[in-house]
């Protein structure tokens, strides 16, 4: 009997690390992505242990991802009514957890994961953006952009903000403008922090702007100034060289503390808005279902990607041990498993988010200042406590996986 076929939609982080895993299980995946090549777009993500935990189940993959794990957290003030550093902590999360927080280039990330699944043997279509999806009784007919189609026995869409399977299933939702952009970069590491064996993550904050930025390697640094202004396109792309070299020449590039070293040397620089998608109540429909970014909205990032990843494999093996084609009543029981499970969760990560993105962004002198004494005194123990509980059993008790 031919292995049951699963359409992956999207080909960006969820879609091949899924893959790997389904094709583990004995699933047959195919993987279909809208860009001609893997994308050069984006600058880089800050694994956490849960995520690296998840990547860790696939044989030799972590082996394979250029990455530089943070050994140092630090949050500076850049106010000069209130200019310093506010705190300073060195990472425990490595010695407790097995995985601290691991930045990496996104691009080189990307490529790491769609070559690991074609060494699995895995397809992987590019040129192919899903238009539409067609359900029939134990099978569904995705159709692309190009006027081809294919059928499996069941569809994830993974792909991503832009997600044309969500589309399918529940009709276009205009994104929100947040009031919010993001300018960053990748740039070597600054002066402040070389010949100290340092790797940071830090926070810089000033009036009306945030800064953060994290090694992604042994010699550069990605980061990223959020600051309110007008909106921009919802698209990831290189500034024109006029832009990139007013920005530089700007007043970031004043920033104290290692902050305008990073805007006066990036190698490239990239502006896009931050929006918000309307909340999902379920994921899917009839034999689709959607994970990652596409079900839910991105403040929870990456790493909660991987938790849905680890989570529907969990569930596909307890309701179909066999990996033969599921009923569509089997996939009702796993995605609403999924949803039960997941939609909580990622809910209120992303209220967390939300909030955190109000504090760093503030105006004026005092609100600052009321900012800084919050940066201060809110990572207290029962804080530190609570993320690495949250951390060591998220998605599964350490030592405990059942992928």
């Amino acid at each position: 009997m031919a292995a049951t076929k699963v359409i992956i939609a999207g080909g960006g982080i969820a879609g091949p690390v899924l893959a790997m895993f389904l094709k583990a299980k004995g699933y047959e995946p195919v993987i279909y992505e809208r860009t001609d090549a893997p994308t050069d777009m984006g600058l880089s993500l800050a694994l956490q242990p849960n995520g690296l935990r998840v990547l860790e189940l696939i044989p030799g993959l972590l082996d394979k991802i250029v990455r530089c794990r943070v050994d140092e957290m630090i949050s500076y003030s850049a106010l000069p009514e209130d200019e310093g550093e506010l705190t300073r902590s060195r990472s425990q999360l490595a010695e407790v957890l097995g995985h601290g927080i691991e930045g990496t280039r996104r691009p080189v990330f990307l490529r790491s994961l769609i070559e690991g699944a074609q060494e699995r043997g895995i397809p992987v279509h590019f040129s192919h953006q899903v238009v539409d999806v067609e359900q029939h009784g134990d099978s569904v007919t995705v159709r692309f952009a190009d006027g081809t189609t294919d059928e499996g026995s069941f569809v994830v869409g993974c792909d991503g903000l832009h997600s044309n399977t969500r589309v399918s299933l529940f009709g276009k939702q205009e994104a929100i403008f947040t009031g919010l952009t993001q300018t960053g970069g990748i740039s070597p590491i600054p002066e402040i922090y070389t010949g100290s064996d340092l790797h940071p993550f830090f926070n810089i904050y000033g009036d009306g702007v945030h800064m953060i930025g994290y090694t992604i390697n042994e010699t550069q640094i990605s980061w990223a100034i959020t600051q309110r202004e007008a909106e921009e396109k919802e698209t990831w792309r290189d500034m024109d060289e006029a832009r990139q070299k007013e920005f530089k020449e700007g007043p970031f590039s004043k920033l104290p503390f290692g902050g305008g070293e990073l805007v006066r040397t990036a190698d490239k620089i990239i502006k896009y808005g931050l929006y918000d998608r309307p909340e999902l109540q379920s994921w899917h429909k009839g034999r689709v279902v959607l994970i990652g970014d596409a079900a839910h909205p991105t403040s929870p990032g990456a790493n909660q990607a991987l938790e849905d990843i680890y989570h529907l494999v969990r569930l596909l093996a307890k309701h179909n041990p066999s990996a033969a084609p599921p009923s569509t009543a089997t996939l009702e029981s796993v995605f609403t498993e999924l949803e039960q499970l997941r939609i909580p969760r990622t809910s209120e990560l992303v209220k967390k988010a939300r909030k955190m993105g109000d504090i760093r962004v503030v105006s004026g002198v005092e609100a600052c200042k009321q900012r800084n004494e919050l940066v201060r005194t809110m990572f207290t123990s029962e804080v530190a406590k609570a993320m690495f509980e949250d951390l060591r059993k998220n998605p599964f008790e350490l030592g405990k996986s059942e992928s």
